[in-house]
């Protein structure tokens, strides 16, 4: 079993920047691949970026490219979302998830942490 919790969340001026954490404990960090997906009311969750267990990196959505950055600091057992050039359309729910690093299913989730980016 993992523990995910997730911190970094908040309001900010479209523009502006956040730094999303997850922490994760329960299984050796670095046998998890790692992810980032977002939910905006009404809609579906999206993936935003995964990060692999010795730090490859593929981005979801083509609207984060570029302002969006995933890392992992596997001595901390933490996974990062650093976003950048924030727009009103990024507000969502972000949602921490880890899967073991040969399924391809995402088993553990965290709580989620509200973005909100006013206009």
């Amino acid at each position: 079993q993992v523990q995910l919790v997730e911190s970094g969340g908040g309001l900010v001026q479209a523009g502006g920047s956040l730094r999303l954490s997850c922490a994760a404990s329960g299984r050796p960090f670095d046998s998890l691949t790692m992810a980032w997906f977002r939910q905006a009311p009404g809609k579906e969750r999206e993936l935003v970026a995964v990060i692999l267990r010795h730090g490859g990196t593929t981005y979801g959505a083509d609207s984060v490219k570029g302002r969006f950055t995933i890392s992992r600091d596997n001595a901390k057992n933490t996974v990062y979302l650093q976003m950048n050039s924030l727009k009103p359309e990024d507000t969502a729910v972000y949602y921490c998830a880890a899967r073991v690093f040969w399924s391809s299913n995402y088993d553990w989730w965290g709580q989620g942490t509200q973005v909100t980016v006013s206009s």
